[in-house]
């Protein structure tokens, strides 16, 4: 298994250290120089990539790697795999066995509360979303052409080691936003390395929901933050009345359940089912702070 991950960011290195067991060789981009030295302390061979130029380090991997990772989000003029002026995707990945898109289930918009599943007609209320839709119909697409299975991992909202709500609580931006009835699911990163993982070993394509049991509302991860802590939480705050960006009041404006049962019907099991198993267990080892 030789594994490239365009954009090894939080969730791209996740999964290169679930595969690096079974990886001959592990490839990673950013377009940060700034983390070419992480990427390598994490085992990554590191490569600058801005989603444009193919270097020639770059054009060498691409055409290497039987496992790709696509965690580089879309612009406007879509996925930078299939813009305008890239060389044909057989030319720069000759060797392709399995492809992991990793999308969200924002493209699944507002569905009122109720539960979704990977059958549930998407309805993207934001532009991103519908630019991630794009995405993956391409390179599911793509898949169907070459008969290279394809997994689109559609992801929850990601937090873990370095990224939770100890951290938001010790540096005091936690805030506990409260809107009726409001629910989120989220995602242990972990789970993220270990799905994609579980995927790949299997050779296993379609659309996969990576979310946790447990669609919550976000005021009370921040309470059982505080708990485990042993600080008071922050006050309850309207939504109504908060001050927010329009991205972040964008999130609110969708409200649903998803479900992960395709995902544990195929096998899998979450290490990290819910976010009161998620945070206890950050808490007990002391790696919410990260490094």
């Amino acid at each position: 298994m030789h594994v490239l991950i365009l954009g090894a960011g939080y969730s791209g290195t996740a999964i290169a250290k679930a595969l690096a067991p079974a990886a001959q060789s592990l490839t990673g981009t950013t377009r940060s120089s700034e983390r070419l030295i992480e990427l390598a302390q994490a085992g990554i061979r590191p490569l600058l990539y801005d989603g444009a130029a193919i270097s020639a380090e770059l054009a060498d991997a691409m055409r290497q790697a039987t496992h790709l990772v696509q965690s580089i989000a879309p612009g406007r003029d879509g996925d930078p795999m299939f813009r305008t002026g890239v060389a044909p995707l057989p030319e720069l990945l000759p060797n392709l066995r399995w492809i992991g898109y990793l999308s969200t289930v924002g493209v699944y918009g507002d569905h009122k509360g109720a539960w979704v599943t990977e059958e549930t007609a998407c309805k993207p209320v934001s532009q991103r979303s519908v630019e991630r839709i794009d995405a993956e119909n391409a390179w599911l697409a793509y898949g169907a052409e070459r008969h290279i299975p394809v997994a689109v991992l559609r992801l929850a909202g990601i937090y873990g080691p370095g990224r939770n709500a100890f951290r938001n609580l010790a540096e005091g931006t936690a805030r506990r936003l409260v809107k009726p009835n409001q629910v989120f699911n989220r995602i242990r990163v972990e789970d993220i390395g270990s799905a994609a993982a579980f995927l790949a070993s299997r050779g296993m394509g379609g659309i996969f929901n990576v979310t946790d049991d447990e669609p919550a509302p976000p005021q009370d991860v921040v309470a059982e933050a505080a708990r485990l802590m042993g600080v008071e939480p922050p006050p309850e705050t309207s939504f109504e009345t908060a001050e927010l960006s329009p991205m972040a009041r964008s999130f609110y404006g969708e409200n649903k359940r998803v479900s992960n049962a395709r995902l544990r019907e195929a096998g899998f099991e979450f290490a990290f089912p819910n976010y009161r198993v998620s945070l206890a267990q950050l808490w007990e080892t002391g790696t919410w702070r990260g490094k």
